[in-house]
């Protein structure tokens, strides 16, 4: 059977582009020749919606929208994903659900069995699991038709203990000839590998050919890689989609098709740089672009931080569309204004220069009555950080341009930050990336040449908030801290584990009191692009005030 896969970017609520990237998809993969078209999960309102699902008419505008895409499709069928009213009267109010399209209607709802309540995802909050998992007889064929997590019960995967049902050995027993699943799958560093093990299991458990539809795009801090895939009855994959990028494809999952040359797209199975490097540019230009702006803002300081922000929105948003603004106070060294520009003018963005010390010195000034007697102090240091916020700020306000925030996960962790000084923007675009992976991403930027000045890799990192200041002063070296960060963040490993693992008591008791003491920060922080396992974010759920030590 010539299948089509659908690898589309929607945007959340918007039901009428939405519909209208539905139905070109649909007539261009027809007439390519696919005698079926598969979406991904939740396509008609986009993933995930989240408590727009309590809007009094967002379920029967998605049902409507669905009605209205079922009247355009025609004998080829189509399978959609989208919102299914409830209409037993107990439970939630709605299911999580496929429409099965054919001849101008909905012939056919699949709902979805296993809904996941861990790290970014609060299904349970919203829909209602169905009991086992569908099974369309269309055509001559038994189709069964999963959604995304439903296949998520591998024995390799520690969260099938959450559920009392495997959708997958369910299937196993119907004599199935097709087996789809509907996916809005959020990426974060080599889980592909995971869903292709995933997808060829289940074919080969099933008997049959194996389809996975994914989203791509950027949905608030969730990044959406596509890399949809064919498996055949045999657990061999015989095609992969493009990662972070919409995808058209027709597949053809006869037993005796060969897989077809171009097959797999260049970056279905693409180094992990690559994939982080495209990941970030794709959650930085859909978060501009979806939230209705059009140009970017950073304040460049020289260092590596902004200068990897830099390089992604020029490359997300096109050069023409990022300025980049230097905010020198009178700490600030020669060699990072220099490497600012030299930044700017490898990347063609934007630059302007604002000096600060002014304004700093009237800060001062003003508070010198209150601060009489005491010593300078941090207060003083973080009046210039939030002297640049201002300023940025305003410069966001005038020109209509989103500010993003450069700092990143180690000095989120720790609170090498500052509150409405650096922390100002409307995205933290790296702050779900390690120190080292900043140094890594950007050697590998430079790779064939100089666009990040190499001076602001090789220099030691500093706030230059203070004369000579450099932070290791007062962090570990960034390959140990992130080490650390790593266990005790992402792993959930106390300070006694990570002791005894190797690492220093003095310096794990350090710096867990400092990811402890600094979540306060982090709530206010801006959105940041999830590419780990674990982000600071809506999957990380810390109190704030708590005294839990372990």
């Amino acid at each position: 059977m010539r299948i089509g896969l659908a690898q589309i970017n929607t945007l959340v609520g918007d039901l009428p582009g939405n519909s209208r990237i539905i139905l070109d998809a649909y007539r261009t993969l027809v007439a390519r020749g696919a005698e079926l078209v598969v979406f991904p999960e939740l396509a008609v309102c986009g993933y995930p919606p989240r408590d727009l699902l309590f809007r009094k008419r967002f379920v029967s505008d998605v049902i409507q929208a669905t009605t209205a895409i079922a009247a355009e499709i025609g004998a080829v069928p189509a399978v959609i994903g989208y919102i299914e009213a409830n209409p037993t009267g107990k439970g939630r109010a709605a299911f999580n659900a496929a429409a099965f399209c054919h001849r101008g209607k909905i012939i056919a709802s699949a709902r979805k069995c296993l809904l996941p309540t861990y790290d970014v995802f609060d299904e349970d909050r919203y829909f209602e699991p169905a009991e086992a998992p569908t099974v369309i007889e269309f055509g001559g064929r038994r189709i069964g038709i999963t959604l995304c997590e439903d296949i998520w019960t591998h024995r390799t995967i520690p969260t099938r203990q959450l559920y009392p049902i495997d959708p997958v050995h369910f299937l196993a027993g119907r004599q199935l000839d097709l087996l789809l699943n509907l996916s809005a799958s959020p990426w974060y560093s080599a889980k592909e590998n995971v869903r292709t093990t995933l997808v060829t299991d289940a074919a080969r458990a099933c008997g049959c050919a194996h389809v996975y539809c994914n989203s791509i795009g950027g949905n608030d801090e969730l990044i959406f890689d596509g890399r949809s895939m064919v498996s055949d009855a045999q657990g061999r994959l015989i095609a992969g989609l493009a990662a972070f990028r919409a995808d058209l494809a027709v597949v053809d999952t006869a037993p005796a098709a060969p897989a077809a040359a171009g097959a797999f797209h260049p970056t279905f199975a693409q180094a992990d740089l690559p994939d982080v490097y495209d990941a970030l540019v794709l959650g930085l230009r859909d978060y501009v672009r979806k939230t209705g702006f059009q140009r970017a803002l950073l304040g460049l300081s020289g260092g590596i931080d902004s200068a990897l922000t830099a390089v992604l929105a020029a490359e997300a948003l096109g050069p023409e569309n990022v300025i980049g603004v230097s905010l020198p106070s009178v700490i600030s060294s020669q060699h990072s204004r220099d490497d600012a520009a030299a930044l700017a003018r490898n990347l063609g963005i934007g630059f302007h220069t604002i000096p600060i010390a002014a304004t700093v010195a009237a800060a001062e000034q003003t508070l010198a009555p209150l601060f009489a007697g005491r010593p300078r102090d941090i207060a003083e240091e973080n009046i210039q950080a939030r002297a640049r916020g201002l300023l940025l700020m305003a410069i966001s306000n005038k020109f209509g341009a989103l500010l993003l925030t450069t700092g990143n996960k180690s000095e989120l962790a720790v609170g090498y930050c500052t509150l409405y000084g650096d922390m100002c923007g409307g995205l933290a675009v790296i702050s779900d990336v390690f120190k080292t992976q900043v140094y890594a991403l950007s050697r590998w930027i430079n790779r064939d040449r100089e666009i990040i000045p190499v001076n602001s890799i090789d220099k030691a990192p500093s706030a230059e908030l203070r004369p000579n200041q450099t932070d290791q002063d007062s962090l570990p070296a960034y390959d140990l801290l992130d080490a650390i960060l790593k266990g005790y963040v992402e792993e959930g490993l106390s300070r006694r584990d990570l002791i005894a693992a190797g690492f220093d008591a003095a310096v794990v008791n350090d710096v867990a009191r400092k990811v402890d003491l600094n979540e306060y920060k982090r709530k206010q922080a801006a959105p940041g692009l999830k590419i780990t396992p674990l982000a600071f974010g809506v999957g990380r759920r810390i109190p704030i005030v708590q005294k839990y030590v372990s």
